[in-house]
């Protein structure tokens, strides 16, 4: 876990946020990395939760969605990808690195029960129709067609198999409709949102097809819809 967590750490990309308005930042992609600890302080503010913790590799900071939380809670951030140097124009404060991810477990001294920030996967049998309209595509159609659609605006119904929120300001959701084949992955697309939705539900989606997404840190999508609306 200390080794993982250095090499997190050591080769996270910064991004810029100076468009940005108050400590809202770029999304990055959900990576492996799991940090847990005793919350030692926390910071409120409009979106987030900062929790400085206290962790068997030392003290670090971590960012969640606005969750509320006692301090000596013990928590765990889920989907952990680092930030170096991100300034909290908020709390007027730059952290030399940070982790942003979802609060995935808290002990009995929290307050109130955190939001479900991370639904598992749905492994059930599917069978979703094509949606309508001229832009419509399969989830299968996506991930194979992915270099002519790139750029393009796509159309695609399907089950929520996977869904994991709050994650620097978005909703990241695993679609399937039952085209497609387990073997080579093209029977399940990631879809980016502010939207909200449910494991198990049929939804709709309107984004736009993106290949060779690179969010740094090592962690690259060969193709997903972004800033879908459902």
């Amino acid at each position: 876990m200390k080794k993982l967590l250095l090499v997190c750490l050591l080769t996270a990309t910064p991004f810029a946020t100076s468009s940005w308005a108050a400590d809202k930042v770029a999304p990055v992609a959900p990576a492996a990395l799991a940090v847990s600890g005793e919350v030692l302080e926390v910071k409120e503010v409009e979106i987030y939760t900062y929790l400085r913790l206290k962790t068997k590799d030392g003290e670090m900071w971590a960012a969640v969605s606005k969750t509320p939380v006692k301090v000596g809670a013990n928590v765990t951030i889920k989907n952990a990808m680092a930030m170096k140097n991100f300034e909290s124009k908020t709390l007027k404060k730059t952290f030399p690195t940070i982790l942003f991810g979802s609060l995935g477990g808290v002990g009995q001294a929290s307050a109130g029960a955190p939001a479900a920030v991370t639904k598992v996967a749905d492994t059930s049998p599917i069978k979703v129709d094509k949606a309508s309209g001229a832009n419509a595509r399969t989830v299968a159609e996506v991930i194979t067609k992915a270099t002519e659609l790139n750029g393009k605006t796509v159309r695609v119904s399907g089950k929520v198999v996977k869904y994991n929120s709050g994650i620097m300001g978005k909703n990241w959701i695993h679609l399937r409709d039952g085209t497609g084949l387990e073997a080579n992955g093209s029977n399940d697309v990631l879809v980016t949102t502010t939207a909200e939705a449910k494991v198990g539900a049929a939804v709709t989606v309107t984004g736009v097809v993106r290949t060779n997404k690179d969010f740094g840190a090592g962690y690259n999508y060969k193709v997903l819809i972004e800033d879908a609306k459902l």
